[in-house]
């Protein structure tokens, strides 16, 4: 198993980043359910077929987008649980090194491509 530990400066821009990104998400979050149809307290619960339909196609896209947000919410978590710990930029599953270049692109990374080809 090879342990490379990041440098601290580095370590530290991803940790801001991340944070700013989850304060970001949350908003989202919230903006996205108060859209939800289905939160409107002043909903009419005798609509025509049409308005169900386009009601439940709201609804649905948008528990969707905020499902989508909280999956992105706990790996950026994760990754700044990895930065506290010391373990950043090494891969869960066979310990080597993530390539910068992948964090670069990915910062809440926690597997190597190697690995994460493998899982697919």
């Amino acid at each position: 198993m090879v342990v490379n530990v990041i440098p601290d400066k580095l370590t530290r821009r991803v940790k801001k980043y991340l944070e700013k990104r989850i304060v970001e998400l949350k908003k989202s979050e919230k903006k996205l359910k108060r859209g939800d149809p289905f939160s409107d307290s002043t909903r009419a619960t005798n609509n025509s077929l049409e308005e169900d339909v386009d009601e439940q196609i709201g609804h649905f896209e948008s528990e969707i987008k905020v499902s989508f947000i909280k999956k992105q919410i706990i790996e950026f978590r994760k990754a700044l649980s990895k930065i506290k710990i010391g373990k950043y930029g090494i891969c869960d599953k066979c310990g080597e090194m993530i390539d910068t270049d992948r964090l670069a692109v990915r910062p809440e990374a926690t597997v190597c491509m190697t690995c994460e080809k493998e899982g697919e």
